[in-house]
């Protein structure tokens, strides 16, 4: 864990649960070599946090993270690629590149630092605030429903689902190696309170369970994650919710490179 700490100056509000994410991380770190890992973030609060894990990182464009990995992966599909994003860049600027991502099943960990707003520009709504909640872009309230991120997930295919709390470390150090040890599209939710504008750790620290651990069907998944309804209803379960066995997007970009080489070779022979 020392081996990942720098020199930079730490800027997260004190009592911010992105503190408990660092630790969740780097405990998750303890047997990677950290040669085979790369990690990737946008912008906001939790994309800070690449500037204190000396780790090999690339700082993208709000929202474009997650293909930034991708091409990253596709690079070099020997690469544990990872990234950090807020609710906002992965629901709000990047949901395009968070669905296509899963559907196509690319090989990389997504840790979705969900705080329910935009915290780092002081408070605006994203898709995953409450109804109701009074912010900077919404001073009468969000009139809208939250969207339900691992429901979204599911519906996009993504082959490994999870949720975890940033205030239960070694519960989210876990989950973090069992999404970066998954091969296919892993999608962690981290509830992490915002302690300056929505600090709802008193709401999570009553509510969330860790639920059972064990394979699910897509049937079985859906009702765990519609068990929380994201405004203030139901208990919060945590864990593992769907996990499914599948070929990657660069594996079979891979087999379908090979195949091709060994067509042109043959062409080649044969005009020879």
């Amino acid at each position: 864990m020392e081996n990942l700490q720098t020199k930079a100056i730490n800027t997260w509000c004190p009592g911010c649960g992105n503190f408990g994410i660092l630790a969740a991380f780097k405990k998750a770190m303890e047997t990677y070599d950290k040669k085979d890992i790369v990690i990737v973030s946008d912008i906001g609060c939790s994309s800070k946090i690449i500037d204190y894990l000396n780790l090999s990182s690339f700082d993208s464009l709000h929202g474009r993270s997650i293909s930034t990995a991708s091409g990253i992966k596709l690079g070099n599909p020997n690469l544990k690629v990872i990234v950090f994003i807020g609710d906002g860049g992965a629901l709000n600027e990047g949901i395009s590149h968070l669905i296509h991502l899963a559907k196509r099943n690319s090989d990389i960990t997504v840790l979705m630092h969900d705080n329910r707003l935009f915290a780092l520009t002081t408070g605006q709504f994203t898709a995953a605030s409450p109804k109701g909640m009074k912010t900077r872009s919404t001073p009468e309230g969000v009139i809208e429903s939250p969207l339900n991120p691992l429901e979204l997930m599911l519906d996009s295919n993504a082959t490994f689902i999870a949720r975890s709390y940033s205030s239960k470390i070694d519960h989210l150090a876990s989950i973090i190696k069992k999404a970066i040890d998954h091969e296919g599209f892993s999608f962690v939710e981290i509830l992490q309170p915002c302690i300056s504008f929505l600090d709802n750790s008193k709401t999570y620290n009553e509510k969330v369970y860790e639920a059972e651990d064990k394979q699910r069907s897509k049937e079985e998944a859906r009702k765990l994650i519609e068990e929380w309804n994201y405004n203030g209803e139901g208990n919060i379960p945590l864990g593992v919710f769907y996990s499914e066995n599948k070929d990657s997007y660069e594996k079979l970009m891979n087999k379908g490179i090979t195949k091709n080489n060994i067509y042109i070779e043959k062409c080649l022979q044969a005009h020879l």
